[in-house]
């Protein structure tokens, strides 16, 4: 690639030509989804890696356990974004993300020749987390390499708009990883697929990570980190500097609470929580769930587009806080909205759990009391239910009480069956639903709706973190409160979030931790985000609008 800048300190911007720009975006993009993919597929395959992984007899806790070690992956997305920034503001922004989609895709296969924990034992967790530690440290340096190359090339006028690529690859990740997932299913006998079919995903990483080395072996530096390096203006110690850079402790914390907390949690909701709620809650057929997501993920991709191309005209702010109020006010009637997609006529079942010493643990293997057994029962089929405080154990259905007296509490199989007896119906043995087309339109309007919310926070994000810090520093800077948000206030919301379902039984109440978070963000992004047209970095913080002299494309803004 021949894109050209400016040579020294001081020297105007010249902007790679329209073909430069395609093939920037083009590798940066893929790389991303390739990227992304890796780590979302262990996500997709949550329902068999949990029970591949972490056996324990308790649906419910197989299931948290699996979202721990999915948190784990996002708890060390910091460190990565420490190491690879360091290495991004030192050594140049694309060798840098060369080496995290290499690391990436190696420990992805990794994952996929895992043995089970039915024959390695806790050997098989063990090599899970050390795998997934690496796909959090590759994660940490890929983002911010990606969005800074592609922020660093793009004409001044459209940077919303092509950086918001970036932001679309995500998403194109997620899709990517159900696309895989549905043709490998497809394609092979059900059994095949749920005793070794499901690696097939995880070892397809290494042809992802071939192409997208391919394409990004093509690129050259970026303009501005060439422009730095020869004025000898490259930090010396880019994660020090982070903090002592005059203002960047401010622009941090604003970075951290009032924009990657944020929409992370509205993306994660969208998508990861939207998909456990319609395979659980709305108990639809697997491959149907996984294909209605998918389809509204692909059609979604077009609000980041969208919004970032309006942070072009608007300004970085204006869509984001709008989206987070509109977060706080359709949050609840989307899931509830989703929630009515597939009620059958009459409604659903009311269930009221009663009795003395309901202490649910959901880390326990089995429950203390019958009460708390009960619980557990209908926590595990992603059943909601009602808990009333009372002298002896009880259940009622739609208000009628059904005699549980001799329930066998020992068994949960025995019980299970007993109370599909006594309610006269199939209820933890249902089958698992075919959404009519009306239905499936309903799923994917609400759907729609949530990647319309994340859209307007997540597509400007790639230009406004890019343009809050100095280019000496901007790798490091950016990255760091990007992926602390998104690595714990993201990474821990399916854990956190089933488990307050858990313990409540409202399969809605897990959405109060993901309102709560957008609450503090739409806070301090009113308070802490520049607000007006875009503008490029400065260190007076004065709006410079122009192109070919702005410290943005300088390395003279090292200050």
């Amino acid at each position: 690639m021949n894109a050209s800048a400016g040579q020294t300190a001081g020297h105007d911007h010249h902007e790679p030509n329209a073909s430069d720009m395609r093939l920037v975006i083009a590798a940066s993009s893929a790389g991303t989804v390739f990227e992304w993919y890796d780590f979302f597929i262990y996500g997709t395959l949550s329902t068999i890696l949990s029970k591949t992984f972490f056996p324990s007899g308790n649906p419910t806790l197989e299931l948290l356990l699996f979202w721990l070690v999915f948190a784990v992956g996002f708890g060390c997305r910091p460190l990565g974004a420490i190491v690879f920034g360091y290495l991004g503001d030192r050594l140049g922004r694309k060798y840098t993300f060369l080496v995290t989609v290499t690391l990436m895709g190696v420990a992805t296969a990794g994952v996929g020749l895992v043995p089970s924990a039915a024959t390695i034992g806790w050997s098989a967790p063990a090599l899970v987390i050390g795998f997934r530690i690496l796909q959090g440290l590759a994660l940490g340096g890929e983002y911010g390499g990606a969005a800074i190359y592609v922020a660093e090339h793009a004409p001044f006028a459209r940077r919303g708009f092509y950086t918001s690529f970036i932001q679309a690859s995500v998403v194109g990740g997620f899709v990517l990883s159900l696309v895989v997932v549905l043709g490998c299913k497809a394609l092979m006998p059900a059994e095949t697929w749920t005793e070794w079919g499901w690696r097939v995903p995880f070892l397809l990483s290494l042809v992802l990570l071939a192409v997208s080395l391919w394409m990004r072996l093509k690129l050259s530096e970026s303009p501005v980190f060439k422009a730095m390096k020869e004025a000898g203006e490259v930090a010396g110690n880019p994660f020090k500097e982070s903090f002592t850079y005059p203002g960047n402790p401010r622009r941090i914390f604003v970075a951290l609470f009032g924009v990657a907390a944020g929409l992370t949690v509205i993306w994660y909701t969208a998508m990861f929580s939207g998909l456990g709620f319609i395979k659980g809650t709305l108990h639809l057929e697997d491959t149907t769930a996984e294909i209605l997501v998918g389809i509204s993920a692909a059609l979604g991709m077009g609000f980041f587009l969208l919004f970032g191309h309006i942070s072009d005209r608007v300004g970085r702010k204006l869509p984001i806080v709008v989206g987070y109020a509109m977060t706080l006010v359709l949050l609840f009637p989307a899931y509830w909205l989703l929630g009515a997609s597939t009620a059958r006529e009459g409604g659903e079942r009311q269930w009221t759990i009663s009795g003395p010493d309901c202490a649910y643990s959901a880390f326990a293997a089995k429950q203390e009391s019958p009460c708390a057994r009960l619980m557990a029962d209908f926590t595990g089929a992603g059943l909601g239910y009602r808990l009333v405080a009372a002298p002896s154990v009880g259940l009622a259905m739609d208000g009628k009480p059904l005699p549980v007296a001799n329930l066998d509490w020992a068994d949960a199989k025995a019980r299970k069956a007993a109370i599909d007896a006594l309610a006269g119906e199939k209820v933890f043995t249902a089958e698992k639903i075919r959404p009519s087309l009306g239905q499936s339109l309903r799923i994917v309007a609400a759907l729609l709706l949530l990647m319309a919310l994340s859209g307007a926070t997540y597509g400007p994000v790639a230009a406004l973190l890019a343009e809050m810090f100095p280019a000496r520093v901007r790798y490091s800077s950016l990255s760091i409160p990007y992926h602390i948000g998104t690595g714990y206030f993201g990474g821990f919301l399916p854990f956190i979030a089933t488990y307050i379902v858990a313990k409540t039984g409202n399969p809605y109440n897990g959405l109060w931790y993901t309102w709560g978070v957008v609450l503090v963000a739409l806070i301090v992004a009113l308070w802490g985000l520049k607000g007006g047209k875009p503008s490029d970095f400065s260190p007076d913080h004065s709006p410079d609008h122009s192109p070919d002299h702005s410290p943005y494309h300088r390395a003279a803004d090292a200050g």
